[in-house]
């Protein structure tokens, strides 16, 4: 979907969320621990929602739809993922240049 494809390839680090996710909260909330602020697109809330949804879905085959993670333009994956990542020491050096100076 072409709003999907626009709001990564225009920031950083995109989560598309759910407002009742608590994984997504959690994700997002180690990314803001890890000094990053993330552009956190809501999809239950915007009136694409349903379409982005899918979309998202389509590109991540068996996988949980939310949280999907974009760093860099590119899909890191969900909460498992991302996780997985930070545990191996993988997620800050992807998180670098995106960090804020504080």
């Amino acid at each position: 979907m072409e709003k999907i494809k626009s709001l990564v390839s225009e920031n950083g680090v995109v989560i598309f969320t759910k407002s009742t996710c608590c994984l997504c909260y959690a994700v997002t909330i180690l990314f803001q621990k890890l000094s990053v602020n993330p552009v956190v697109y809501e999809i239950d809330q915007h009136p694409q929602g349903r379409e982005m949804e899918q979309a998202l879905l389509k590109q991540r085959c068996n996988s949980p739809h939310v949280p999907a993670v974009y760093i860099a333009g590119k899909l890191v994956g969900s909460t498992n993922e991302v996780m997985s990542l930070h545990l191996s020491g993988s997620l800050i050096p992807l998180l670098k240049p995106y960090q804020s100076l504080s």
